[in-house]
């Protein structure tokens, strides 16, 4: 534990939501060093809560705790967990499909289920609609200052047992490669797609070459136009769209100064197909 805390929820920050899981947390132990990777999470939406966590987590050292809570199902039947990562970094989360993109992209070596007799702030025990506060940022808490262990948590379970959001597999063909739209860079407006560096290398780009780029939202022709491959949005004149390779190596599509999504309104999820491909001469 090295004392750094980490939250991200869909609460956004209009009311006290957030701000009382940062009172909960410094007065288990004032001297945590807490940070936001961010609050406004669509509400409700697992799959982006998970994304936003794999976008993030590599960048912090080791020993980590963050506390995640997109959290549809609170007060339900759902497990409250902590998963350490391979890097020995640990996510205090809902088992809700938030770890997704964790286990598939990071990897996960432990989970344990947390003990709310042990670790549950008390006299909470009546509430049931905001184990943000009462579970995680307390869990998450104990965990960051050291006051617990991760054997402390609770009892283990099987990592391979962690629920999963289900993801678009990447096709792949001659000239050809089709993914999903899986989420925007928010404020500029850009697609992140599902497609890796690597799997669109198959296709032998050169920066400057044009492909056929298609996008679907489910069977509904959305978008259809030749595309340049650009190292960056520069590499083409203001207005005109860019196919590049993102921070996280997945495929972008933008629009130099502009947003891609609202010029096309362009959606995220698993109903949104993109495919990609090569023009031949």
């Amino acid at each position: 534990m090295n004392n750094l805390l980490v939250l991200q929820s869909d609460f956004g920050l209009v009311d006290g939501a957030v701000s009382a899981m940062i009172g909960v947390a410094l007065e288990e132990s004032p001297t945590l060093k807490i940070h936001h990777l961010t609050h406004d999470i669509t509400p409700y939406n697992i799959f982006e809560g998970s994304y936003r966590l794999f976008q993030t987590v590599a960048y912090w050292p080791e020993g980590t705790t963050f506390v995640s809570v997109v959290d549809p199902g609170v007060g339900s039947k759902r497990k409250s967990v902590v998963a350490k990562t391979s890097k020995n970094q640990y996510i205090v989360t809902p088992d809700n499909g938030t770890l997704s993109f964790i286990k598939k992209h990071v990897g996960i070596v432990a989970i344990r289920e947390i003990s709310e007799v042990k670790n549950r702030r008390k006299n909470t025990e009546h509430s049931y609609t905001f184990h943000g506060r009462d579970v995680y940022a307390y869990t998450g808490a104990k965990l960051a200052s050291g006051h617990i262990s991760f054997e402390e948590v609770g009892p283990e379970l099987s990592v391979e047992g962690i629920v999963e959001i289900p993801v678009v597999e990447t096709r792949l063909a001659e000239n050809f490669v089709g993914g999903a739209i899986d989420i925007l860079d928010v404020r500029f407006g850009s697609l992140w797609t599902s497609i890796t560096r690597e799997e669109f290398c198959t296709l032998e780009p050169n920066f400057g070459d044009r492909f056929e780029v298609t996008i679907y939202n489910n069977d509904m022709l959305v978008y259809q136009n030749q595309v340049t491959y650009g190292k960056s949005f520069a590499d083409v004149r203001i207005g005109q769209p860019i196919l590049y390779i993102n921070s996280l190596y997945r495929v972008g599509l933008a629009i130099n100064q502009g947003s891609f999504a609202k010029a096309y309104n362009v959606g995220v999820g698993a109903q949104w197909h993109i495919e990609i491909k090569r023009i031949e001469n």
